[in-house]
């Protein structure tokens, strides 16, 4: 049974309890008169008279009425005892009648004692009731919700949540018990924010190795094609082409790698730092081995708001789509202003479908000019989201080619 049904159960029993009671009482009749009872108790009062006792007292002692034949009212109390139905015994002295002992009818009495009787057993009832409330009230609070509190914890703890305090409370008998389960919570959600930071930073590092394993693979299948094109023994050929096949393989599983680890991440850390634009031009060079880059003579020099290592991964997402999916020449140029610097990366291809555009920077999506092409669909979601994490910004549109402009906030 759940304890909140025990009150009403209680409340129930003890109603059903004080209605039998005074069902009982008003059932019962007056018992009438005993004659051999009132007999004794004339019997008594004589011997008392005899004995010299007060009247008053005599009458209080036995509730009767003493009338001597001398009292002046004796005729009228007489007359009024019997016009009552009293009981009249005659007071004999020395075999002569000295008055009588009167014993009037005691109904009255013996209800008004009745309702005095059910007036108590009303004040012990609602007494009982109160005292069974605080019990109950002591029961629940002392151990009943203490439990309910457990149970609710540890309701909580298996869903996983253990940001669910259970607050121990002062002279509470399970004080020590509960203050003992809310230690274990605390420690297991320090093992678990260890160990989520642990998988973190195993997923970032994963992710970081892999996008640097992927720039030598590239310079080993630039140099492979290079040396395809020179080379002119069928068997060095032969070589070459196993080399470049194994730098292909070693590049698709570390592609599926960092992928499958940026799903997890859902996105790696960025930590903007103030760098001056002029590293640009190292990452741009850097890029020359892989395809054409035309590259601007001047790069404004300016400080702005950069994660070197993201940036340098948005710069290898565009440069890598531009040759792609446009395969020309690639044209870098910058503009700065009073806000930031301004970074347009555009190649001389066919652009995008105009249906497709606004979609392009979509998790997963692939345009239509993708087809029998690698890919995973992430590289400009990635590098939309780096470049919003670096406070500045990125976007991208057709113009004679397929245009993506970056922008670096100034400090």
């Amino acid at each position: 049974m759940k304890f909140r049904y025990i009150p009403a159960v209680y409340t129930l029993v003890m109603g059903v309890l004080l209605f039998s009671i005074l069902a009982y009482f008003g059932r019962k009749p007056y018992p009438g008169r005993d004659m051999v009872f009132y007999n004794e108790q004339r019997i008594l009062a004589q011997e008392s008279i005899t004995a010299g006792m007060d009247r008053q007292k005599i009458e209080e002692a036995y509730h009767c009425k003493i009338l001597f034949i001398s009292d002046k009212d004796y005729e009228v109390k007489l007359s009024d005892g019997q016009k009552r139905a009293a009981l009249v015994f005659d007071y004999m002295e020395q075999k002569n009648l000295a008055g009588k002992i009167i014993f009037y009818p005691e109904e009255n009495r013996y209800l008004e004692l009745k309702a005095n009787m059910k007036e108590r057993i009303l004040r012990i009832f609602f007494l009982l009731l109160f005292l069974g409330y605080l019990f109950l009230g002591f029961l629940y609070v002392q151990f009943i919700r203490p439990f309910l509190n457990l149970r609710k914890f540890a309701r909580q703890i298996a869903k996983g949540n253990l940001d669910f305090p259970l607050k121990a409370r002062k002279h509470n008998y399970f004080g020590a018990f509960t203050e003992s389960f809310d230690l274990m919570r605390e420690e297991l959600k320090r093992a678990r924010e260890s160990e989520c930071l642990a998988n973190q930073s195993k997923k970032e590092l994963v992710a970081e190795l892999s996008h640097d394993i992927k720039t030598p693979v590239a310079a080993i299948r630039a140099a492979c094609e290079v040396l395809l094109l020179e080379e002119k023994q069928p068997g060095i050929q032969k070589k070459i082409g196993m080399i470049d096949n194994k730098a292909k393989m070693i590049d698709e599983l570390v592609g599926n790698l960092f992928h499958a680890t940026l799903e997890e991440l859902m996105a790696l850390k960025v930590e903007p730092l103030e760098e001056s634009s002029l590293c640009i031009k190292d990452m741009l060079f850097d890029m020359q081995e892989y395809g054409q880059i035309y590259i601007a003579p001047k790069i404004p020099e300016c400080m702005v708001y950069m994660d070197q290592l993201r940036f340098s991964q948005v710069i290898d997402n565009c440069m890598n789509n531009g040759w792609k999916y446009g395969g020309t020449q690639m044209t870098v140029e910058f503009l700065e202003e009073e806000e930031g610097l301004h970074i347009r990366i555009k190649d001389n291809g066919k652009g995008v479908p105009e249906d497709e555009l606004p979609r392009i920077s979509e998790k997963f999506f692939r345009g239509s000019n993708a087809k029998g092409k690698e890919g995973s669909g992430l590289g400009l979601y990635l590098a939309k989201t780096f470049m919003e994490q670096m406070k500045g910004g990125m976007e991208y549109y057709n113009d004679n080619g397929f245009v993506v402009e970056l922008f670096l906030k100034k400090v």
